[in-house]
């Protein structure tokens, strides 16, 4: 590991409600996408690690599921990821909402700051939804909550006060060494990021409970000798009735999917790629402990 005297390294968590702007956040921060995004609720489901590697510093994001109160297996997992989460840092980023005061979900997530030695960042996220005067009441209601080490108002979307929010980051962390080499963006493999991206989709293009009943698997990934990268995925829903809607009339709704993440998976690997998608069904799969690691969604740090 590489150390010098000014150099500030050390492990950064991503929390807070589901919904809230993490992954835009941590896409923003680390200047590409890293973390599938959507505006419906869970879409993180792993624990992602990102590192940023500056001059004077490497901070290693770990962008967690959002916090929620679970209904399956799954949920539950998620949830312990996120918590289990807080004692393996150096820095908790709290992401909450400037268009909404502090709500039970947020005070559960504070709730579980208790007894932490961690300094926790208070990341008001959103603040182009609201007027400046409208943060005044705002940082006094979650001031109330716990005793925050600093207060960042940000727009993980315009990016507005990011370089400041850096500042704090860095600010607070210690000297330490470069854990990762200059080149490293995740510890993720190709495969992983593929089937977010993949799953990204389904979530853009479907509506009610298939986007959350939804797990993608690479199966098969191969480079050619002409640099096409050859890529067989699965989809797995929980209900026939699920397969009928994500594959569409004449096969078009897979189709979108394929076209759609084709497009993302070519930015990412910087080579062509030729897609092939298929639909299986696994009934109830988010209520199966061993269907769940086999899918991917480790706890482990």
């Amino acid at each position: 590991m590489e150390l010098n005297d000014s150099f500030k390294s050390g492990f950064v968590a991503l929390v807070g409600r589901t919904n809230v702007g993490k992954s835009t956040l941590l896409n923003k921060l680390m200047g590409r996408k890293m973390a599938i995004m959507s505006d419906k609720p869970q879409t993180t489901r792993n624990k992602i690690l990102c590192v940023l590697t500056r001059p004077d510093s490497q901070i290693i994001f770990l962008d967690t599921p959002g916090i929620h109160k679970p209904k399956h297996k799954l949920g539950e997992r998620l949830v312990q990821v996120a918590l289990k989460t807080l004692n393996e840092v150096d820095l908790i980023l709290f992401l909450v909402e400037a268009n909404q005061p502090p709500g039970p979900g947020d005070r559960f997530v504070a709730e579980r700051f208790t007894g932490l030695k961690t300094p926790v960042i208070l990341v008001i996220n959103k603040i182009d939804l609201v007027l400046k005067e409208d943060l005044i009441p705002l940082l006094e209601q979650y001031s109330k909550l716990y005793d925050f080490t600093e207060i960042v108002p940000v727009s993980a979307l315009s990016g507005e006060n990011l370089p400041r929010l850096l500042e704090v980051i860095t600010g607070n962390l210690r000297e330490g060494p470069k854990y990762y080499p200059e080149d490293m963006l995740t510890d993720r493999p190709e495969a992983f990021i593929m089937a977010e991206l993949i799953r990204e989709k389904v979530l853009l293009l479907t509506s009610q409970e298939i986007p959350h009943s939804v797990a993608v698997v690479i199966e098969e990934l191969e480079r050619r000798p002409n640099e096409v990268v050859a890529v067989r995925a699965v989809i797995y829903t929980e209900r026939d009735s699920q397969k009928g809607i994500m594959i569409g009339k004449k096969g078009q709704m897979l189709k979108q999917i394929g076209q759609l993440a084709r497009e993302d998976i070519e930015n990412l690997l910087g080579s062509k790629i030729y897609l092939e998608l298929w639909v299986k069904v696994k009934s109830d799969w988010r209520n199966k402990e061993a269907q769940i690691k086999q899918f991917g969604y480790r706890e482990e740090f």
